[in-house]
């Protein structure tokens, strides 16, 4: 792009963007969440930032910056969730639930192995698809899972998006995969207006806890885990930031606990305390 270009993109813009207020923020980012924002996002954070900046009446990101850089607890939180990307379905990678059915859940209910405790973190939750396909899984695969000591955590950094998981209130597009019989059993259909609207059952909301994590931070949970979904948010960091989450992680499971990671995701020279066992799938060694 030559310099007229660049000048004529520049006015077009409805607020001033120069590389260091987008080099500052990709390094706030970085820092509060281990997101490594490439250059090829500088739109993204243009777009995303600018609604911040109409939402709080300032006229330049220079501002924001200085609001930001003022330790604003809530905006800071406010900036994390601007820039979180939240992607997810009911049944995603639905290979990763076939086999916590097949080869963890369904051992579990046979007389000479049976363990009724049972833990599972989903880890980026997001708007609570992943957790719920959990649940529905667990109780589809486990007749009397009413007797059993079972409990997900589901987290996400992105405060908004969780309490939208919370919520458990799904528009029709967000339901339409899954099969007749299970949205019957899961949830209650209602209309708002012309919309249909599906509500999660309290029995599946029951078995879920929601809390807001950070994992960049000390993970507060002291485990251990049988199950981790961890997927589709460590493609963003960098090799650092995955060994120090990963190393965390470990901490939590025992030998032969499960890990789920994302279709794009590998611990290759991130951790040797996993095997991999199947597609996108580690067992604790």
């Amino acid at each position: 792009m030559n310099n007229r270009s660049a000048e004529v993109e520049t006015r077009a813009r409805e607020f001033h963007f120069t590389d260091s207020d987008f080099t500052a923020l990709r390094i706030l980012v970085k820092e509060m969440t281990g997101i490594n924002l490439a250059e090829s996002k500088r739109e993204l954070v243009y777009g995303r930032v600018s609604r911040r900046l109409r939402v709080l009446s300032l006229s330049s990101f220079g501002a924001y910056r200085e609001l930001l850089e003022s330790g604003d607890g809530s905006e800071l939180v406010a900036f994390c969730n601007a820039l979180t990307t939240n992607l997810t379905s009911f049944f995603r990678e639905s290979h990763h639930f076939d086999y916590l059915r097949d080869e963890f859940l369904a051992p579990r209910r046979s007389a000479d192995r049976r363990t009724e405790r049972i833990r599972i973190w989903s880890s980026a939750c997001s708007s609570g698809e992943e957790p719920y396909s959990i649940a529905m899984t667990i109780m589809e695969t486990i007749p009397d899972w009413q007797q059993w000591d079972i409990k997900i955590l589901a987290t996400d950094l992105d405060s908004d998006i969780l309490a939208r998981a919370q919520r458990g209130c799904y528009n029709a597009d967000r339901v339409k995969g899954l099969e007749p019989n299970r949205l019957a059993r899961f949830f209650k259909e209602s209309r708002e207006g012309a919309e249909r609207t599906y509500q999660v059952t309290p029995d599946l909301a029951n078995l879920i806890t929601f809390k807001q994590i950070n994992l960049m931070h000390d993970l507060p949970m002291s485990g251990p885990l049988d199950a981790i979904f961890c997927r589709n948010v460590v493609i963003y960091f960098d090799k650092d930031t995955q060994r120090a989450l990963f190393a965390r992680i470990a901490k939590l499971q025992r030998p032969g606990n499960l890990l789920f990671l994302g279709h794009s995701e590998t611990l290759f020279k991130v951790s040797d305390e996993y095997a991999l066992i199947g597609r996108t799938i580690y067992r604790r060694s």
